[in-house]
């Protein structure tokens, strides 16, 4: 019987799979659940545009340093389904920043068949968000 692993042995298996990229900023992670997906058993198009929009908007709110709304959506490409299991990370680098708005490119990797982890992109996107007041109109981007 072998003991147990040790809190430092379970971090080390854990760690992202070498094929993520480490020059782009991790914004968010998400396990698509059944309630996502088609009758095909692929998580739906929707769901996953939602949840790149959710993790475009993370940098553009620190930049902006408060409330931004997507003004854009400039390019979506499906690369790949998704499917239940599949544990997405997303990953965002900013592309523009003019006077109120930020331009973010977003590109999502599924890590499947978790005893043999395969790493594949299956979307990436650039979004436009803009700097709001509280009455929802543009204002300035702090500098």
């Amino acid at each position: 019987m072998t003991p147990p692993m040790t809190a430092e042995e379970i971090l080390a298996h854990s760690q992202s799979p070498a094929d993520l990229p480490k020059d782009k900023e991790l914004v968010m992670r998400v396990l698509p659940m059944p309630a996502d997906s088609n009758a095909n058993g692929d998580i739906f198009g929707g769901w996953i545009m939602a949840q790149v929009d959710l993790a475009g908007s993370v940098l553009p709110v620190r930049i902006a340093k408060g409330r931004v709304t997507t003004v854009a959506v400039n390019q979506f490409v499906f690369k790949q389904p998704v499917s239940i299991g599949d544990l997405l990370s997303f990953y965002a680098t900013v592309e523009r920043i003019g006077n109120t708005s930020i331009t973010v490119h977003v590109e999502v990797y599924a890590e499947r068949n978790p005893a043999d982890v395969q790493v594949v992109k299956v979307t990436e996107a650039n979004l436009t968000y803009v700097a709001i007041d509280a009455g929802g109109k543009p204002r300035p981007i702090p500098r």
